[in-house]
């Protein structure tokens, strides 16, 4: 106890407050509130109670031992203030996300120094604010304050944070004239401006620029490349910077393994992989691990994921969203829904790998239904929800549910532009919907409203007005599209061909084939030659098809011969036909689709052995017709019918009917065609019988 009154009457008796200020330090080190209120109630008793030095200090040591209040408390018992009492509590008050209780404090503040100003443009910056930090920063410029690296630096966070590529660039040309412009921290920063403002050239000539380089200047550039692409730059670059001699840490390597998984480079992943191993310091890093389960489940390698999953000391929301993504994408569905309700908590991007995994394997209903658990559970969808939302809608060919789907974006707010969050995918998707349920003007009327259209949604418009027969609206477009000086693309020039197809415009479809090398750069690909084929066969010119697909620069598909195979059969080009089955089916010789079109063609032209030749062969190579399958939905209830269906409640009634317009389609000189087997069964038996009795008679 006396040695305890000893020490109370010493610190009473100090010359001057630097003791205390050294147990703050320590109170700091240690982020001990209890003990920095000992030292406080100390300070109160000692004859330094009022000392603006010490009471600095505590304002400082209160605010980061996230003791907002008591910090506050002693600013406002002071009777004296200086500047670096202001600058003390603006810094408290700023990194604690007190922004208009900082700025308040601020305005009325009577010599406001660079630090304060530094203070208020950083802590807006840091706490989203962005276009406020830059006001405070053009303010601070025009009170004539030096500008310093941590003015800059927080500037240049506010422009990244924008994406506002104009003001960054003021900003660069003002780090250019001043004694920063070869600062490393500064050429770091200048790199992540410009790559989150999507100018990856203008990242690299800063960093091609730079006379030094750190880790985190490296690690910048990567992550730029690696963000904006093309990902095989950010191999490129991580090869030379281990060349120059640097050892990558946990933020090179989480990017060059994000890399790895934009480009499905398994290879590369492995190696990286296998350095991650090496070193015990990465083991427990959540973000490479993530990283690491991200690339083996996009490339495909799901076991090998869930054993980085497994292996994880601390998993997060995003470890179990890849870990869903990864089964989803291999088709294991059902390991995703069980991984996905195991979760215990799951943000939007959750749901959305789910609702996307659902679609990509068909289970649309399934997807439709997840959409609705998401709303229930009041997760604000994204555009990204509402893509696969109306693609499943799609997929269904359901109007009805693409319609209520519609209603829901319009609720949301979308406006179609691009922007931090573009939703001009939604109004794409929106367009791609209608036009696959048939709908063609409420697409054309998304089209049109749209604030801002992408290729996407010109491919859209021009590929979903060529798949409903509208040939020459699709062709209208596509010249709209080149006047607005948009390029097309591969897809852009299928629906060209395809309307060219559709329409019959042989000589356009010629034309617009040869402008794809000539006008825009593109070297056709498969489907391009099969549009070419379909266009030409239908126009009934088939030598010039046949001569098409023998000048292919690559081998042609079974697309491309059933196309050919096709037209011949509409032509009665026999021989042709018979060329093209024997080529198709060396490509999917379980297709029956060749046996069915050749055996037609025969039939139509009375070849009746040759019928039987096919017919039997069919039959040795095991292949088997599958009946044909129609739907409708009536009264939002759909019906399905199988060729020969005798098991539809109403059977009776609609074979009625048929019958009735069968025999009205005849009085009006119709002759039916053998377009398949079931069709030439029931029309060709008695002909077939003929011959088979004159064959063995």
């Amino acid at each position: 106890m006396a040695t305890r009154h000893g020490l109370v009457r010493d610190l009473l008796c100090l010359p001057d407050s630097s003791p205390f200020a050294k147990l703050l330090d320590s109170c700091l080190r240690s982020r001990s509130a209890r003990e920095t209120r000992r030292v406080h109630a100390r300070i109160l008793n000692s004859q330094f109670s009022k000392e603006i030095f010490i009471q600095n200090r505590l304002i400082d040591v209160y605010g980061k031992c996230d003791c907002l209040d008591d910090a506050r408390k002693v600013f406002d018992r002071m009777p004296q203030r200086n500047t670096f009492t202001w600058n003390s509590i603006i810094t408290v008050l700023t990194k604690s996300g007190f922004l208009d209780e900082a700025a308040r404090l601020f305005g009325s503040m009577p010599h406001p120094d660079q630090c304060s100003w530094n203070s208020m443009v950083s802590g807006f910056a840091q706490h989203d604010r962005f276009e406020e930090s830059l006001e405070y920063f053009v303010k601070m410029h025009k009170e004539n304050f030096f500008l310093n690296e941590y003015s800059f630096g927080s500037a240049l966070s506010a422009c990244a944070g924008l994406m506002d590529l104009d003001v960054g660039i003021q900003v660069h040309a003002m780090v250019s004239k001043s004694r920063y412009s070869t600062d490393v921290f500064m050429g770091s920063a200048l790199i992540d401006m410009y790559s989150k403002c999507g100018s990856v050239a203008c990242s690299q000539e800063v960093f091609s620029g730079m006379i030094e380089r750190n880790l985190v200047t490296w690690n910048s550039l990567i992550t730029c490349y690696e963000q904006n692409g093309p990902a095989s730059e950010a191999l490129e670059v991580f090869v030379r910077m281990m060349n120059s001699g640097l050892e990558p840490d946990e933020v090179t390597l989480a990017s060059v393994v994000s890399a790895c998984a934009s480009l499905c480079a398994l290879k590369e992943g492995l190696q990286i992989h296998a350095r991650v191993m090496k070193n015990n310091k990465f083991s427990d890093d959540i973000v490479l691990g993530n990283a690491l389960v991200d690339m083996y489940a996009k490339c495909s390698r799901v076991s090998e994921a869930r054993r980085v999953f497994d292996r994880m000391p601390v998993r997060n929301v995003v470890s179990e969203t890849s870990m869903v993504s990864g089964y989803a994408r291999a088709a294991s569905i059902k390991a995703a829904r069980f991984m996905f309700w195991k979760m215990k908590q799951r943000n939007v991007v959750s749901w959305n790998a789910l609702i996307a995994g659902y679609t990509q394997n068909g289970e649309n209903e399934e997807a439709l239904r997840l959409f609705l658990f998401l709303k229930r559970e009041s997760i604000w969808p994204t555009h990204y929800t509402f893509g696969n939302l109306l693609s499943a809608c799609a997929n269904l060919a359901d109007l009805q549910l693409g319609l209520q789907a519609h209603a829901h974006v319009l609720k949301q707010g979308f406006r179609f532009q691009s922007g931090a969050e573009s939703d001009v995918f939604v109004g794409n998707s929106l367009i791609d919907m209608y036009m696959k349920c048939g709908s063609v003007e409420d697409g054309s009327r998304v089209f049109k409203k749209m604030m801002e259209r992408d290729c996407v949604s010109w491919n859209a418009i021009i590929v979903g007005f060529a798949q409903n027969g509208y040939g020459e609206e699709a062709l209208e477009i596509f010249r709209k599209m080149l006047e607005c000086g948009e390029k097309p693309d591969h897809i852009t020039m299928i629906g060209v061909l395809c309307a060219c197809s559709h329409a019959g415009l042989v000589e356009e479809g010629r034309r617009y084939f040869s402008s794809m090398t000539k006008n825009h750069s593109l070297i056709p690909e498969k489907d391009h030659y099969s549009c070419m084929v379909d266009l030409l066969g239908r126009a009934g010119c088939l030598d010039e098809a046949r001569n098409l697909i023998e000048t292919m620069p690559m081998n042609p598909d079974a697309v491309v011969w059933g196309s050919l195979l096709a037209a011949c059969k509409v032509h009665g080009e026999i021989e042709m036909g018979k060329h093209a089955a024997e080529k198709l089916l060396e490509i999917e010789p379980r297709n029956s689709g060749p046996y069915v079109l050749l055996s037609n063609m025969y039939a139509e032209l009375g070849r009746w052995g040759d019928v039987v030749r096919v017919r039997k062969f069919m039959r040795q190579q095991g292949v088997i017709k599958q009946p044909g399958c129609s739907w409708i939905e009536v009264e939002r209830k759909v019906s399905v019918f199988l060729v020969k269906d005798k098991r539809h409640p109403h059977k009776n009634q609609i074979y009625s009917v048929l019958k009735m317009l069968t025999e009205e389609m005849k009085l009006v000189g119709y002759i039916s065609d053998a377009n398949d087997f079931e069709v030439y069964d029931e029309q060709s038996k008695s002909e077939l019988r003929s011959w088979m009795d004159a064959a063995m008679g």
